[in-house]
């Protein structure tokens, strides 16, 4: 395939392609919206024997899908996915088995808003949900990141040092299906940034023997899932290792938290996803008119970078924290992560929750302004002054909690 030094691509395509260089051996999938393109897009790529030789299983739902890729992988083989909503719902009993056998799964998943009532657009809801499963989870907020990352979360998740499932997150149509400016590498140089995929404990090595998927009990399990959380957050250092290899190869510098305009900033809102592009420009509005305002994007959200949050944080009058997911009968995921770290570091300043872009609904500049002139307020008065928790861009009467 004749890939360019720029192309023009949405974030599935994006995605896809990074899979296609990475030379997978099994990519097994079931379509669904809106990550459909990124199998439909491989699946047209091993028509036309663009895959080096791979494999492209088409199976009966998104349960099987991460099935065979649990499969593949303990056979001995580099393996991928991609998924949304209720197709990773339906693979969230397999999650926590590609997790628990250590198993390097690379999975794409295009974060999109779960039913009841059906919703095809995107928001958090899927990406809280797989939390606890075990994987690692690294969030991508425009498709040029789509494809980095995914380079990069072949590269960690089949570090020996790691052999953990990595998740990489985009939002549903508003990254997925957004068409950027991409400057890819070529195929030989983001192959060899990722490596020959090198088996560990294979079942398919017959010399070795080993048993996948062993049962335990009270005398062991403990023992296995205190280590397997150990395991994800000792990976928070090759995770950086890599992001800095990727600088040096493409110049483009990742890290486990992207601040904007942080270093002097009273006021600062916390998030994760394409939303970052829209308060990047809310900043930039503000700071014009001489607010001390600045944004904090969370790119690794497992394992969740705490020391490096509480760090950016320490200098901060207030913090707005925006959640896209109902939370349903407590704060934020997002927000509660937060509000742990500054108990933690005994920082005690207002800290504000808001539920935003559920289902798809926009969030402009004009409504992230609020945010901000909110966090005016409270470090005004010294205290919380506003609602605990509160919606963007609700229809009809505004809801306020707590």
């Amino acid at each position: 395939m004749d890939i360019h030094e720029k192309e023009v691509w949405d974030g599935n395509t994006a995605a896809s392609q990074a899979m296609r260089q990475a030379r997978c051996d099994v990519v097994a999938a079931y379509p669904i919206t809106p990550s459909t393109p990124i199998v439909q897009n491989y699946s047209q790529y091993a028509a036309d024997d663009e895959i080096f030789g791979g494999e492209f299983v088409m199976v009966e739902s998104e349960h099987a899908a991460m099935s065979a890729c649990v499969g593949a992988s303990a056979a001995g083989g580099r393996v991928a996915t991609a998924t949304s909503s209720q197709g990773f719902a339906l693979m969230v009993e397999v999650l926590y088995q590609a997790s628990g056998m250590r198993l390097p799964i690379v999975l794409n998943v295009v974060n999109r808003a779960l039913a009841s009532p059906l919703n095809i657009h995107g928001d958090h809801s899927d990406m809280y949900l797989g939390l606890l499963s075990g994987w690692l989870n690294l969030c991508a907020f425009n498709p040029q990141e789509a494809y980095d990352l995914n380079l990069c979360a072949f590269k960690i998740a089949e570090d020996h040092n790691v052999r953990l499932p990595v998740m990489v997150h985009q939002d549903g149509f508003l990254t997925s299906h957004t068409t950027e400016i991409v400057h890819p590498l070529n195929d030989e140089v983001a192959h060899n940034f990722i490596g020959d995929f090198k088996p560990l404990k294979a079942m398919l090595d017959f010399s070795h023997p080993v048993t996948y998927g062993a049962q335990t009990e009270e005398e062991w399990h403990f023992e296995h899932k205190a280590n397997q959380n150990h395991a994800i957050f000792e990976a928070e250092s090759k995770i950086i290792e890599v992001f800095a290899e990727f600088e040096k190869l493409s110049g483009r510098k990742y890290d486990l938290i992207e601040s904007y305009k942080m270093d002097d900033a009273d006021e600062v809102v916390i998030a994760i996803g394409s939303v970052t592009g829209t308060l990047q420009m809310t900043v930039d509005k503000l700071r014009s008119s001489g607010k001390k305002v600045g944004l904090l994007a969370i790119r690794m959200l497992r394992p969740f970078p705490r020391n490096r949050v509480a760090e950016a944080l320490q200098n901060v009058k207030a913090i707005a924290v925006l959640d896209r997911c109902a939370p349903m009968g407590s704060t934020g995921t997002l927000y509660n992560d937060i509000a742990a770290i500054l108990v933690d570091s005994g920082k005690t300043i207002p800290m504000l929750n808001y539920i935003y872009g559920l289902g798809g609904r926009d969030a402009t500049v004009d409504m992230l302004e609020v945010v901000y002139n909110d966090l005016s307020e409270c470090v005004a008065a010294g205290k919380r002054v506003k609602p605990l928790m509160q919606h963007i861009n609700l229809r009809g009467k505004t809801l306020t909690f707590f």
